[in-house]
């Protein structure tokens, strides 16, 4: 199995009140990977990372993506060598494109903390 699709697996395992659409990039181009939905919050998005040193790779058409459209988006980014992962809002693609690592997060390897970031609703995001 890829190491994305390991990274998947564990998003839907550790996030059991979200219902999660994986979305197919190659049909719209900078679309993130995961449609999430929950009754109390609506949908939202996700664009899955993995990341091996300081810096996240982003296609164009994420960039844009993300620049434009950074409510209930997010970038979850998962370090496979530290079995670190984090929550970022899309607003903060221009330091992930930097850092990551000084980019301020919205989780840490906190899953519970992590679904309720995802769940809260976009006037308390």
């Amino acid at each position: 199995m890829k190491k994305e699709s390991k990274f998947w697996q564990l998003v839907k395992k550790k996030t059991p009140k979200i219902q999660w659409t994986r979305l197919e990039s190659w049909a719209s181009f900078g679309v993130p990977d995961l449609l999430g939905y929950n009754d109390s919050c609506g949908f939202f998005l996700v664009e899955l990372k993995l990341v091996y040193g300081n810096k996240i790779s982003f296609s164009p058409h994420q960039k844009l993506f993300h620049i434009t459209r950074t409510k209930r988006n997010f970038i979850l980014v998962h370090d496979p060598s530290l079995k670190c992962t984090k929550l970022f809002e899309s607003s903060s693609i221009p330091g992930l494109l930097v850092d990551h690592r000084e980019t301020p997060s919205l989780a840490i390897n906190d899953w519970d903390h992590i679904q309720r970031c995802l769940l809260a609703s976009s006037s308390d995001a």
